[in-house]
């Protein structure tokens, strides 16, 4: 619970200084996609199923609305369960900035909250990502890098061969094939032992992988969640989609809590 909460507080802070893109993935819905045995409904964060599981897979919700697969077609659906769109698309992705993606008789364009088809004129392009918002670059003389940060006097050397931004006062920073996060007073908060790094959609809370094995960091930096799974989606909404070791997929929150059962649901067809 404490880490919930620090975690909206530190995001309110950050708002004003994330992208639109990023922002919107970091506010946590109310309801998480819940995999019960083949079927898919939705719980609450104590794992409640609130919208039982009739579905063949099941997508986050942002803004209240969320894609639902049936056989291989998609649709959405509100908080409440209800339909907004039939269940028709052979492809859908998730609400951001009031519109969707979706692909119906191979012809792919993009959909409202009520469903209706968007007119190109209206269809809102992709923010540019900037990788690194809290300073710049330092260029050393063979090629490597290293960062001043506009706020402050710290400076990082230049000895990593790349660094990223998370917006939250922390560089994840690559020496030769290995990655680990500062601080940002040049301090390593994480030693060089990951893989890889993946923000994906998700600049607080990236994924990182070690020995073959996915898992989270937090905050501060700090591990958040064991590599632990095959598979790590970036966090949206909330909650991020993960392999579990058995092959399963399922969905986890910010406290790590996953939320699928193995067992078939009463009513499984």
């Amino acid at each position: 619970m404490k880490r919930v909460l620090l975690l909206l507080l530190v995001s309110a802070l950050l708002a004003s200084a994330l992208p639109l893109a990023a922002w919107a993935q970091a506010v946590e819905a109310r309801l998480v996609p819940f995999r019960q045995g083949s079927q898919w409904g939705y719980a609450d964060h104590r794992g409640r199923l609130v919208l039982p599981a009739r579905y063949d897979e099941a997508g986050p919700f942002a803004d209240e609305l969320a894609w639902v697969r049936v056989g291989n077609r998609y649709g959405y659906i509100d908080g409440s369960g209800n339909p907004i769109t039939p269940v028709q698309y052979e492809q859908a992705g998730n609400f951001q900035n009031n519109q969707a993606t979706v692909t119906l008789n191979t012809e792919t364009f993009s959909i409202n909250p009520a469903g209706r088809r968007l007119p190109p004129a209206e269809v809102a392009e992709p923010a540019d990502e900037d990788p690194l918002e809290q300073g710049d670059l330092v260029r050393g003389p063979d090629g490597k890098v290293g960062f001043r940060f506009t706020v402050g006097t710290a400076r990082i050397p230049a000895i990593y061969d790349e660094i990223k931004d998370n917006y939250n006062g922390l560089l994840l920073v690559r020496q030769g094939p290995k990655w680990g996060v500062l601080d940002n007073r040049g301090k390593l908060v994480q030693p060089l032992q990951y893989d890889s790094v993946r923000r994906g959609g998700s600049p607080l809370l990236p994924a990182v992988r070690q020995n073959g094995r996915w898992g989270y960091l937090g905050l501060e930096g700090r591990r958040l969640i064991e590599p632990r799974y095959l598979q790590a989606a970036p966090f949206f909404g909330g909650v991020a989609r993960v392999q579990a070791p058995s092959g399963s997929f399922g969905y986890i929150d910010t406290e790590g809590r996953e939320f699928w059962s193995d067992k078939e649901p009463v009513n499984s067809k």
